[in-house]
């Protein structure tokens, strides 16, 4: 054999431990950081989709709330597919707010029902996902908090309910998902996966709204842990977000519109742009037109500062 020098040996060694520590490191994937579609209420009056959908894009949005349509209406299901599709602007959600946890059995049966018909439209009109919340226990508000609403009985209900509905809906194209609740499970990304899994359908997904579920001290003060924490658990699953802002008023914790709160923004859109899956931003709970110009125009000079483009 050919004789190898102590230098020769030692560099060669050098290489090789240098190799070794670099591989882990150059066999991970780089994140691909995709356009962020923004979407939220428009104030047009129109019953014309392609006027709707023009809208839509004139207010730089790429994603919407479903329009005003009968599940049973299919020429017009078939006209706001075909109109939003022409303007590239996804639907993102179907919203169905009521409570599926009624302690009357009546309202509770309606309920359900109604929540199987938006989970319906949205697969007929091929939205991303029909959302809800859980519901309450709570006698008088529908969404008002009761010491029952973190309870196995809560827990269990939900799942039954949540199996139920995509049971009797059996989508292809679209899934089903609970908005998170600062006093009502799911209350973060632990308790996320716990319905995922309990559950266990492919059309049950996770909805994100991080200023729902900052509900402490701790998490306001820590929220951009809490916000990559929470797509780091649950982003697989991730069908839209929700863009709200959170503040402290009068010794509470308040919603507010983005921009005049303290949610770390630009970690928050950075997580919903690199997810392997496309998923919606949607701005809510605004009163006027005004307002939702101020929430749009900050999330758009947020993104530009941090060089993520619109969809």
């Amino acid at each position: 054999m050919k004789s190898v020098s102590r230098r020769s040996f030692l560099q060669s060694s050098t290489m090789l431990a240098s190799s070794a520590v670099l591989t882990p490191y150059l066999s991970i994937p780089k994140v691909t950081q995709k356009s962020l579609r923004l979407g939220g209420p428009i104030f047009l009056k129109s019953d014309d989709s392609e006027v709707l959908a023009r809208e839509h894009r004139r207010l730089r949005y790429s994603a919407a709330y479903v329009p005003t349509v009968d599940l049973n209406d299919t020429g017009k299901i078939e006209a706001i597919q075909k109109a939003f599709a022409a303007q590239n602007v996804i639907i993102a959600e179907v919203g169905a707010w009521v409570n599926m946890l009624d302690q009357d059995a009546e309202k509770r049966r309606k309920n359900l029902a109604y929540v199987t018909e938006r989970l319906a439209l949205a697969e007929a009109v091929g939205a991303r996902v029909c959302v809800n919340i859980g519901g309450s226990y709570n006698p008088i508000h529908w969404d008002g908090p009761d010491a029952r609403d973190i309870s196995k009985e809560y827990f269990d209900a939900t799942v039954e309910n949540c199996r139920n509905v995509i049971d009797a809906v059996k989508p292809k194209r679209t899934k089903f998902a609970l908005e998170m609740m600062g006093w009502s499970l799911p209350d973060g990304p632990d308790s996320y996966l716990k319905f995922i899994k309990a559950i266990d359908r492919p059309a049950f997904g996770a909805h994100v709204d991080v200023a729902n579920i900052i509900n402490s001290p701790a998490r306001y003060y820590t929220n951009t842990a809490l916000i990559n924490e929470t797509f780091r658990k649950l982003g697989r699953w991730i069908l839209s977000a929700h863009a709200k802002d959170i503040a402290p008023k009068d010794g509470h914790f308040m919603e507010t519109m983005p921009g005049r709160g303290n949610l770390d923004y630009a970690t928050y859109l950075r997580n919903v742009t690199s997810l392997p899956q496309e998923v919606p931003l949607m701005l809510e709970h605004l009163r006027t037109s005004e307002e939702y110009d101020e929430a749009r125009q900050f999330v758009i000079k947020k993104a530009t500062e941090i060089q993520i483009s619109l969809a």
